[in-house]
């Protein structure tokens, strides 16, 4: 069971990038997934998600109108489109999904609260130079 995530990298501002985030071992539509990101010396910040009661999508206001999120259950993967990056965007990503009673999906600590399954990919960086 693992989550492995990739796409990231060096982009200059203005600029875009696409995440993926590819799921094995397990179901993934049966899974409220996300996004996080956490940049030095920061707190990790939940940036965008879809439950996977309603597939209702979510973003945080500092990526909103910037950022997009999407799955593709055939392919077990998802992804989230980064578009006008700045350099706050720095920081390294995280994918995750969980398997929650609810089905919702969280961008706070509440996310994989009481889950059955909280998987986490490895982080994948990406840097946007000024």
């Amino acid at each position: 069971v693992q989550l492995q995530a990739s796409g990231g990298g060096l982009v200059q501002s203005g600029g875009s990038l696409r995440l993926s985030c590819a799921a094995s071992g397990f179901t993934l539509e049966e899974h409220a997934i996300g996004w996080f990101r956490q940049a030095p010396g920061k707190e990790r910040e939940g940036i965008s998600c879809i439950n996977n009661r309603d597939s209702s999508a979510y973003y945080a206001d500092s990526v909103e109108g910037r950022f997009t999120i999407s799955t593709d259950n055939a392919k077990g993967t998802f992804y989230l489109q980064m578009n006008n990056l700045q350099p706050e965007d720095t920081a390294v990503y995280y994918c995750a999904a969980a398997d929650t009673p609810s089905g919702l999906c969280f961008l706070d600590l509440k996310w994989g609260v009481n889950a059955e399954s909280n998987y986490w990919g490895q982080g994948t960086q990406v840097t946007v130079s000024s």
